[in-house]
């Protein structure tokens, strides 16, 4: 059989046989001189690795679902030619399964004194902060029989935010914002708490919307119109307890709670309310105050992106103490937390009373779609069974959220999808109500 290239090359050096001709060949051989000297050689010629001068460039954030570039420039300041296989370690979650090797192996060429770029593309399965490992570069010679090997630590950090995918409702809810507010042609008439303007009675008006000294001074019944307050506080409290690290579908229910909070403070901060982020299980993972309207969203969403879920029972009375000192003021207290009976009735209702004192409190929670369909399944005893225990989870939860409303809380519980708008839907309801 006639051979080419390196294995004719080498077939003439020696006489070995041709099947561990390979270029990854660690092993140790029996060779003759010539082939020896010629391994030597492409050893000699290989260029160094530990030489080489890397640096890093590119993306720095992503949102998940999204991809990130970063880039790596290798210079070659030796005066042997680099031809080299490099892997960019990155984290296992770094890429969707199975295409890591893919995404992370290269091949290049640098000529001496030159430099080269390769892209390493990111496509992140989990939020949080992503760190580059070590780059590992193997260098060979001219014939491919030898190659040097060496790593390079080459910090690079890549954070990976909340993909957001409630932002989809938000013109909606801006539409029905701009309503309340008076600035579209549709007014809503007596709702609010901030006087707007004086304009002539029409019947239907509320009578106690009239001003009597406006009336006196023209000749037509003059009547107030109101308008919801602005330079409201708003306080997203996320409760990163055990009971959040419940999976919901293919995400825990903490990443549902973060996407409501993130639609919620975007509302809210178009409405020119001040908005504010604490989150807790035992001690406080994240704080966000003092932001401006422009500034709350990104500070949000850097500040979620590394929560991850604590496996620990949350302190509802050390959650309470650092809420009423992050909200000094009369506030809007948006807590994402758990319906299940026990910890509400354990932990959240002893210490209601110090949150609803002070402040209008809001009780966000997700609910497990699966749930539903198990209590409409029927055609068999296990479905039936299935159907008996979900009616039953589904009654908990309600009497808890009963409990809750009846010290005056508003209680919001629905599916990770729907979680989001319906607590724009509250909020916007208490706003119109003037209880803000």
């Amino acid at each position: 059989m006639a051979l080419t290239g390196r294995a004719a090359l080498l077939a003439a050096l020696g006489s070995i046989p041709v099947g561990i001709l390979d270029p990854g060949w660690t092993g140790i051989l029996a060779v003759n001189g010539p082939l020896a000297l010629a391994c030597a050689c492409d050893y000699a010629l290989a260029a160094p690795v530990r030489r080489l001068v890397l640096s890093r460039s590119g993306d720095t954030s992503t949102r998940l679902g999204d991809s990130a570039d970063v880039t790596l420039t290798i210079t070659n300041p030796s005066r042997r030619p680099l031809r080299a296989q490099l892997r960019d370690g990155w984290p296992p979650s770094s890429w969707q399964p199975g295409t890591e090797i893919e995404a992370s192996r290269h091949r290049l060429a640098v000529p001496p004194g030159e430099r080269r770029r390769v892209t390493t593309r990111l496509r992140p399965t989990r939020r949080g902060d992503r760190q580059a490992d070590r780059v590992t570069i193997r260098s060979y010679g001219p014939l491919g029989l030898f190659s040097r090997q060496g790593a390079h630590k080459l910090p690079w950090s890549v954070r990976v935010l909340p993909p957001f995918t409630s932002r989809k409702h938000l013109p909606s809810k801006l539409a029905r914002l701009r309503e309340l507010d008076g600035r579209t042609s549709v007014l809503t008439r007596g709702e609010g708490t901030e006087f707007d303007s004086l304009r002539e009675y029409v019947p239907g008006d509320d009578t106690r919307s009239i001003d009597w000294r406006a009336t006196a001074r023209q000749s037509a019944v003059a009547v107030r119109t109101w308008r919801p307050e602005r330079d409201r506080h708003i306080l997203l409290v996320l409760d990163t307890g055990r009971t959040s690290a419940g999976r919901v579908g293919d995400a825990p229910r903490l990443d549902a709670s973060m996407d409501a909070a993130l639609l919620l403070a975007a509302l809210a901060s178009r409405a020119g309310d001040r908005v504010a982020l604490l989150a807790y299980d035992r001690r406080v993972r994240a704080l966000v105050q003092g932001r401006s309207a422009g500034d709350v969203l990104p500070g949000l969403v850097s500040a979620m992106a590394p929560l991850e879920p604590a496996l620990v029972e949350t302190d509802a009375r050390g959650l309470t103490s650092a809420a009423l000192r992050t909200a000094p003021r009369r506030s809007l207290i948006v807590l994402l937390t758990t319906l299940d009976a026990a910890p509400v009735e354990q932990g959240l209702l002893p210490v209601l009373p110090q949150l609803t004192q002070r402040h209008t409190l809001l009780v966000a929670s997700v609910a497990d779609p699966h749930i539903a369909r198990m209590a409409e399944s029927r055609g068999s005893a296990e479905a039936v069974y299935e159907a008996a225990a979900a009616a039953q989870a589904q009654s908990e939860r309600q009497r808890t959220a009963e409990q809750l409303r009846r010290h005056g809380v508003t209680v919001v519980d629905a599916t990770p999808e729907d979680l989001a708008p319906a607590l724009a839907d509250a909020y916007l309801a208490l706003k119109a109500a003037g209880r803000l």
